[in-house]
């Protein structure tokens, strides 16, 4: 069976409380050929694989390896999972239209988890139906809301910013002008409309062939606007922008106000015209930020090379990478010296330089040299990928500010509507002037009420946020933590590897046996500290050499050598099994070693503070940080001095994982709103609770980066303060779209009312307001 139709199974882990354990759980199953697209996460305990296996007979098979790994594990099945799809809806360029066509798929029980992203086009769902189907299915629901829009698999048509750059001169004007011809070939008909309307305002001509030019220049110009006004009312869609402006011209009409008319459907087929293209330009803007996916790779296939789909590569295959190519998955160099630009990845200006046996990553440029690499990663799960599948899901988590404006629009212009209407039939009503009079102030009202340029310009405006922040090395997994940043008041920051750069490095051994006995059980812990014995030993040890060993979180490992049992860890330890030992006055790590029950000695190592450390606090306090919190595992002493040296308000050393959990969750209970940095498996939790959860990316376990809410792609804590700075800027542009499109709208309103504003002036309050908050929106993007 073809592993795109097995079906995707999700099991929960009940009783699995040791991280150590559930990466070899998982490294168990991975290494089994009978399932596939393994992932397991330590935070939610959800075990997610195919398999050609099913029902009790997969069950079974599960238990079995989890118990060879781990005793004490219960497995509980859930329902099969419906897949994730994606479809692009081309051709949806008006907002409030997307949000009726979101609502209705959100509606039918056919789909779930469903989000749609207006400034992608990009909508995405859950159903167990085939792809075929679905694009029907839904191409008939979007049809009764909204025509000319085409459901695909692909954005078709679609050319950013980037691939329009990459191609040769000659490409750009052809696509210009055959852009420039397609809008003509578009629009003739509203050009013909233009021209005789204007000839008749030049002309003059008698009363009758006046008429006659603006009905005929009316109809060329607006038929598609009262046509779709006509069949959205027909499906009972009333309050859109089409009815609106086709009720308001036709009345104006029914007042012999002519010219009006048709000069306002001039304008407004103008001005969303501009729209259209203001719209077109943000998103091919946004997307050229996120341009970083190869478009070929050069499959080695004996003596030739092919130039292959990306995606269809496998591990295992070797592929060659030009100068000024992309990387098009992960791998490992097998020959070739070169630099890579990792700039579109983790924002960083200077190239890395990479040699035989180093990891490199898709989304990266070989900037020199040709390298040959062999594949250590499918497309689908290479960092590339990763990244851009984070980026594109954090649309469907929506800003406050933006559930608020897609609500407010649904109840604003119905309001403004029953407005107009008593706007007419009131005051003539009660003898406050001719009726004719008012229900031109009327007709204005509708042309202005329309909230596209709000509808339109918020989503936009976090979308933009999210990319700038993914070009800085930044990803933040929804616009809802995009805004949250702006709330924060309580930094609590994990120590090693976050403040400091966990690089240790053995300082001093004390004891004959000592290194050697350690190493027997460091060998099987990936801790940095384990790492760096390791390294300092630098001689091969046998994983089984030791037996029945136990990695405790936050202490060190037990186990026994040669029947005798042999503790490795930090003195509180060597004080669970009442063995002595002593720390004395070393600044930095102290790991014990005994044997047997007998203190055997020590070996001293040593962690550096990062050098961008130093400007966390001071930064993150003149953004409005009220409380800055250091928590670690580490001695008092070692904590108390990095605390100091980086000038934090509060530290906790001598921390379990759970002590972590304990001390975020107090800072919550008492009204803060808290940010935890974290960078190891131990932090999965911790990551989850707090009210945003930021995962070191660059040496941080693949079970913090999942549970956390932003990721760092370098090493630098700095890079939160550039987050902050993403969050108050695309917050402060999206409250000036905000104030500025309600402002301009109420203003013209007031004037509407009072007979002081016109038609003219009511279009660009609707289709003028919209275009200036798009470009205000793209502002973001200079950041």
């Amino acid at each position: 069976m073809e592993k795109a139709n097995l079906k995707p199974n999700i099991f929960i882990l009940n009783g699995l409380h040791c991280a150590n354990c559930a990466q070899k759980v998982e490294k168990a199953i991975q290494n089994d050929h009978r399932y596939q697209d393994v992932t397991f996460s330590y935070a939610t305990k959800k075990l997610k694989l195919k398999s050609e296996l099913d029902g009790k007979k997969l069950l079974d098979s599960i238990q079995t390896i989890v118990d060879s790994v781990e005793d004490g594990i219960t497995i509980l099945s859930t329902k099969p999972l419906a897949s994730k799809k994606t479809l692009y809806l081309n051709g949806l360029n008006c907002a409030g239209c997307a949000a009726k066509v979101e609502d209705a798929i959100k509606n039918d029980s056919r789909y779930q988890e469903v989000t749609f992203s207006f400034a992608t086009k990009r909508l995405q769902f859950e159903s167990n139906a085939n792809l075929t189907t679905l694009v029907d299915e839904i191409q008939s629901l979007v049809d009764d809301i909204e025509d000319g829009v085409t459901v695909a698999t692909s954005k078709s048509g679609d050319k950013t910013a980037a691939e329009l750059s990459n191609s040769s001169n000659e490409v750009v004007y052809t696509s210009r002008r055959s852009s420039v011809l397609k809008s003509i070939k578009k629009n003739y008909q509203m050009i013909i409309g233009a021209i005789i309307v204007f000839t008749v305002i030049i002309t003059k001509p008698d009363q009758t062939i006046a008429f006659t030019g603006y009905v005929l220049s009316y109809l060329l110009i607006g038929h598609d606007v009262v046509s779709r006004a006509i069949k959205n009312l027909l499906k009972g869609n009333l309050f859109d922008e089409y009815f609106l402006m086709t009720i308001a011209t036709i009345g104006a009409f029914a007042l012999g106000e002519y010219t009006e008319a048709v000069m306002v459907m001039l304008f407004y087929k103008v001005g969303e015209s501009f729209q259209d293209y203001a719209v077109d330009y943000s998103r091919r803007s946004i997307q050229s930020l996120l341009d970083i996916k190869a478009e070929f790779a050069n499959l080695v296939m004996g003596s030739i090379t092919k130039q292959v789909d990306p995606e269809s590569l496998i591990e295992g295959d070797i592929i060659l990478i030009k100068a000024g190519e992309k990387v098009p998955v992960d791998g490992l160099v097998l020959e070739g010296v070169s630099s890579l630009d990792t700039s579109a990845l983790t924002g960083e200006s200077l190239p890395r330089v990479c040699r035989v046996d180093d990891e490199v990553l898709s989304g990266t440029i070989n900037k020199e040299g040709l390298l040959k690499v062999k594949v250590t990663k499918t497309y689908e799960n290479s960092t590339v990928a990763r990244i851009l599948d984070m980026v594109e899901n954090a649309t469907s988590k929506k800003a406050k500010t933006e559930q608020f404006i897609t609500k407010f629009a649904k109840v604003y212009t119905p309001i403004v509507v029953f407005m107009a209407v008593a706007l007419a039939l009131i005051p003539p009503l009660i003898g406050m002037g001719d009726m004719r009079e008012w229900i031109s102030r009327a007709l204005i009202f509708l042309v202005i009420s329309c909230p596209c340029a709000l509808v339109i310009s918020v989503p936009l405006g976090y979308f933009a946020g999210l990319g700038v922040a993914s070009r800085q090395g930044i990803l933040i997994k929804g616009g809802n933590y995009l805004e949250a940043l702006n709330t924060i008041d309580t930094f609590v920051f994990d120590k090693t590897g976050t403040l400091t750069k966990g690089n240790f490095e053995v300082q001093k051994v004390v004891g004959e046996k000592t290194l050697e006995l350690a190493a027997l059980l460091e060998v099987h812990s990936t801790h940095p500290i384990a790492l760096s014995i390791m390294k300092h030993y630098s001689q091969d040890v046998a994983i089984n050499d030791s037996d029945d060993v136990t990695e405790i979180p936050g202490e060190g490992l037990t186990g026994t050598y040669n029947g005798k049992a042999l503790i490795v860890g930090n003195k509180r330890l060597m004080n669970r099994y009442n063995i002595e030992s002593k720390d004395g006055d070393y600044a930095g790590s102290v790991v014990h070693v005994a044997f047997d029950s007998q203190y055997v000695g020590a070996i001293y190592i040593a962690d550096e503070v990062k050098e961008d450390a130093h400007l966390i606090t001071t930064s993150l306090k003149k953004l409005g940080a009220k409380a800055l919190v250091m928590l670690t595992g580490d001695q008092d002493r070692i904590a108390n001095q990095v605390a100091t040296e980086l000038n934090f308000d509060f530290y906790h050393s001598q921390l379990l994982p759970q002590d972590k959990m304990t001390h975020v969750e107090a800072y919550i209970d008492e009204g803060s709103k808290v940010l935890f940095v974290g960078d190891g498996i131990n932090d999965a939790p911790v990551l989850a609770r707090a009210d945003i959860g930021v995962a070191m990316g660059g040496l941080g376990s693949d079970a913090a980066i999942e549970a956390a809410d932003i990721v760092l792609m370098t090493d630098e804590p700095t890079k939160l303060i550039e987050a902050k700075l993403i969050a108050a800027k695309t917050r402060k542009i999206v409250i000036q779209n905000i104030v500025f499109a309600l402002g301009i709208k109420l203003f013209f309103l007031s004037l509407g009312a009072i007979g002081v504003a016109t038609m003219y002036e009511a279009i660009f309050a609707d289709v003028g307001v919209t275009v200036l908050a798009v470009l205000n929106s793209m502002r973001i993007l200079k950041h």
